[in-house]
């Protein structure tokens, strides 16, 4: 009781009550004063830095001005720049994603910003191969992100990958097969109207973004389709699988697949009696 304060001694001798709010005035009103001094300390060390964002504005939009073409080496300085550019955007966000899909690490990481982006009402388009249908990470990424109003589409084959914000500056790898080489921002307004209109030449022709399902019907899927194109166009299955973004095993089960309904003995036979069946049109 009296490690509480609920007991004090009293002047005649002993001790005497002391209610309980009394006691809890008395023995939290250190903590309390320390707590505000730490929120005083806290408010002040934000209103610096706050302070600060203005001079760092200006210095990036004058390292814009001196060149329209920024070259950005190493994984961690692209990763930054990137998530500078992600926090600061206000209005758009386009992004080509070539391959098979985000890892779940990768899923771990992106969807929290990528939530950000969207509660501030920027507008998100992805675009994506149809391989990433099979990844269930990506899969999920893309149910949390559409929910939250983002647009998310697949197609067969992307050239790169590419990310645009605000349609004021775009992203692009030095080296699509080594991430970790660094990045190009791209300023310039005319290749900046460029690769605006090369995204929007995919997304106009892609399909919105499904898991993958097998399907039994005689019309093959999107996926079936563009793998009897290139199997008509002469390609094997090694180099199917790199052109759209699959494992050369998938692929291999699809032709597989396809020729079992077709009926077919060879690869041409397949090929020839898909453009009988008008499975080669390309609408």
């Amino acid at each position: 009781m009296s490690a509480l304060g609920l007991l004090r001694p009293s002047p005649t001798g002993g001790q005497v009550a002391v209610s309980p709010e009394t006691a809890a005035d008395t023995l939290l009103a250190p903590m309390e004063q320390d707590i505000l001094q730490r929120r005083i300390a806290m408010a002040a060390t934000r209103a610096r830095l706050h302070a600060l964002s203005g001079d760092y504005l200006e210095a990036r939009s004058m390292r814009s001005a001196k060149s329209s073409i920024e070259i950005v080496e190493g994984m961690d300085n692209t990763r930054a720049v990137i998530d500078d550019l992600a926090r600061t955007c206000s209005e758009s966000m386009d992004a080509l994603v070539p391959g098979s899909g985000l890892s779940e690490a990768a899923v771990e990481a992106a969807t929290p910003l990528d939530m950000e982006i969207l509660e501030r009402g920027v507008k998100m388009r992805s675009l994506l191969q149809h391989s990433a249908r099979k990844n269930r990470a990506q899969v999920r990424h893309v149910s949390i992100i559409t929910a939250a109003g983002a647009q998310v589409r697949s197609t067969s084959v992307l050239p790169s990958r590419l990310q645009i914000y605000d349609h004021s500056c775009a992203v692009l790898p030095l080296d699509p097969d080594r991430a970790a080489a660094g990045a190009a921002l791209i300023r310039d307004p005319t290749v900046l109207s460029f690769l605006q209109q090369l995204f929007e030449h995919y997304w106009d022709r892609a399909l919105e973004f499904t898991a993958e399902e097998q399907r039994d019907g005689p019309e093959p899927t999107e996926v079936e389709q563009d793998v009897l194109m290139l199997m008509a166009a002469g390609k094997k299955d090694e180099a199917i699988a790199h052109q759209l973004g699959m494992s050369p095993r998938s692929v291999s089960r699809i032709v597989a697949r396809l020729m079992e309904r077709l009926n077919a003995e060879s690869r041409f036979q397949a090929g020839a009696r898909a453009a009988l069946n008008g499975w080669l049109s390309d609408d």
